[in-house]
Parts: structure tokens; C-alpha cells; sequence
């Protein structure tokens, strides 16, 4: 075999698919766990087809595209495959990405029917983890203060410009996440262009400047007051933006999104059949301190929503400006 056979094995071998097949110690529904990293249904990042999500990343190794499918005939079994240089990296974190080490002892919502109501009819329903706190905190960032709408405009506007093509067959239009060094680097006009303001932008700078620090807060586990604060010393990052952050990469089972614009009255009338305001909802809330992620995670999934009347945000437009 001569050199340019060798290298071309190499290649073919780098390019080979990881494959591996989930089986879950507790019951999994994927949408259901998964549903906190969708950005919009044109997020470049995360695509689903039909049981199937499509996933792209950035990894310590490089980037990777994620396939995962719930299994027919295999009670949350899930099956993973991974391309690209980040594959391994990629494959590793199916389990945790899936809801493993999420522990729902001493989460008891029999006292509230509603809540007991949707825990019974999501048995599947797990917190993830990603072990990406960059990945989580840049779009909360982006969504800071402004409608979702806005937010995933810019969030798409700017994966699409600065993201690259993903490995392997993932569906066409779909990008990898740039890395803090892109971010660090993006143009004002193009942040002007995507429609998000100076404060922000700057905010995702400076982020972008300590990730790698960002990165060491996993190894303090789920979530919890020590995360947060660390978060929080960024000049930018309140106790909004940390909770959404935690949320996914450290599967925080605690932290509300206190100063959402909607949740406190979502949770208001789910609960107790009208609105209230952040201190209301952590009063609410205060009987399962501990596990308030999951209250809210099992209104979500419930199907609930609030009565449609009040004002609205306005949608900005500072591309305008």
C-alpha cells in the first residue's frame, strides 16, 4: 500500500460514522427532554424529523452532528450516531443529553392536581444536561429583554453567517455554532444587522472572552448558588440569563427564569388560576424549592397556556436604527 492509500484509509476511517444505542434506565421521551434547546423551527442548530432530532455542536475535539431516534419497540431506547471530528465527544454525551443523572426523588406534586396531572402524563419527561455552557448561555443572551421572535432572528441570522457546515448528512441549511473566537470577533454591523443592541452584543463578547472559564463551572455540578454566582459576575449575565443557561448545560433542577415577561403568569394561572408576578410565582413555587425547574418543565409540557389578553411586548426593530 503506498502513501496516498494510507492517507486516503485515514481519511475514510476519520469520516466513519459513531454509532452506539442508548437504553435508558427510566422511561424517555425525547421531544419532551429535548425541548429547551430548540431555538425556533428554523434553528440551524436542531432539527427534528418526525421521532428523529438532528443536532449540531462544537466540541473540545472539533465540531460533530448528532442523530438521534427514539426507538420503536424499545421503551426509550434511543438510537445515536455521531459524525465528524467531535463524534466521540459527541456520543458521550448522549446519556446525560437524554436526561441520565436527572434524579426526581422527592418531587411529590400530589398535593396540586394540575401538576400531579401532568407528571402522570409525562412519564418520560427528563432534564438534560449538555456539558456546553457556551453553547446555552449565548443564546439567552440573545433573547435578553426582546420578543422571541426577535431572538430567534438573530440567532439565526447569525449561525447562518458565522456557523459552518456541519459533518456528515445533516440536513442541508443546518450550521455549526461558531466558536468563542468568531464571536469575539463578529462586526458591529453585523450585530446591528441581526437586530440585537449594543448592550447585548457586548455582553456576548465578553462572554465569548472567558469561555473556556465558563466551561470549568460543569465541574460544580448541577446547577446550584455557586454556578450562578459565577455566572453572574459577568457584567451582562442577571439572574434571568444564568437560570436559562443552567438550565441546559448543567440540567439545573432548581433555577426559575426569574424576570421572564410571560412565566409568572403562566404560572399563576396554571397554578392558581390567575396571574402574578416574579415574587408570586417564586411564593408559588416554594413547596418543591429544590425542584422548581420541574415544576415548570411539567407546565410546559402539560399544553398549558394563559388566557390571551393584556398587553404584548413591541417588537423592536434595530436594524432600523
Amino acid at each position: 500500500m503506498d502513501a496516498g492509500e494510507t492517507a486516503g484509509e485515514g481519511a475514510a476511517q476519520a469520516a466513519a460514522p459513531i454509532r452506539t444505542v442508548y437504553a435508558p434506565r427510566h422511561p424517555l421521551n425525547l421531544k419532551q427532554t429535548l425541548r429547551p434547546l430548540s431555538r425556533g423551527t428554523h434553528d440551524p442548530t436542531l432539527r427534528w424529523d418526525g421521532p428523529s432530532v438532528w443536532r449540531t455542536m462544537g466540541t473540545p475535539a472539533g465540531p460533530a452532528t448528532l442523530h438521534l431516534t427514539q426507538r420503536d419497540g424499545v421503551p426509550g431506547g434511543i438510537s445515536a450516531i455521531a459524525w465528524g471530528p467531535g463524534a466521540e465527544h459527541a456520543i458521550a454525551g448522549v446519556p446525560e443529553l437524554c436526561g441520565d443523572g436527572d434524579d426526581w426523588t422527592g418531587f411529590d406534586v400530589s398535593a396540586n392536581a394540575f401538576l400531579a396531572d401532568s407528571y402522570r402524563r409525562a412519564p418520560g419527561l427528563r432534564l438534560l444536561r449538555t456539558n456546553a455552557v457556551f453553547e446555552a448561555i449565548l443564546p439567552a443572551i440573545l433573547e435578553q429583554k426582546v420578543t422571541g421572535i426577535e431572538a430567534r432572528r438573530a440567532w439565526r441570522q447569525l449561525i447562518l453567517k458565522y456557523g459552518t457546515v456541519p459533518p456528515g448528512p445533516a440536513p442541508e441549511g443546518m450550521r455549526v455554532i461558531p466558536g468563542a473566537d468568531v464571536w469575539r470577533k463578529i462586526p458591529s454591523w453585523d450585530w446591528h444587522k441581526a437586530g440585537v443592541g449594543p448592550q447585548r452584543s457586548e455582553t456576548a463578547v465578553r462572554v465569548a472572552v472567558v469561555a473556556a472559564s465558563l466551561e470549568r463551572t460543569l465541574s460544580l455540578g448541577r446547577g446550584g448558588t455557586e454556578v450562578a454566582t459565577k455566572l453572574r459576575s459577568l457584567r451582562g449575565i442577571g439572574v434571568w440569563t444564568a437560570a436559562e443557561t443552567t438550565q441546559r448545560s448543567h440540567g439545573d433542577p432548581d433555577s426559575p427564569s426569574v424576570g421572564d415577561y410571560h412565566l409568572p403568569a403562566v404560572v399563576g394561572w396554571a397554578l392558581i388560576g390567575k396571574p402574578v408576578d416574579d415574587d408570586g410565582m417564586l411564593e408559588l413555587l416554594a413547596p418543591w424549592a429544590g425542584h422548581r425547574q420541574r415544576v415548570m418543565r411539567l407546565i410546559e409540557v402539560s399544553g398549558f397556556s394563559k388566557p390571551k389578553f393584556g398587553p404584548r411586548m413591541t417588537i423592536q426593530d434595530h436594524r432600523r436604527h
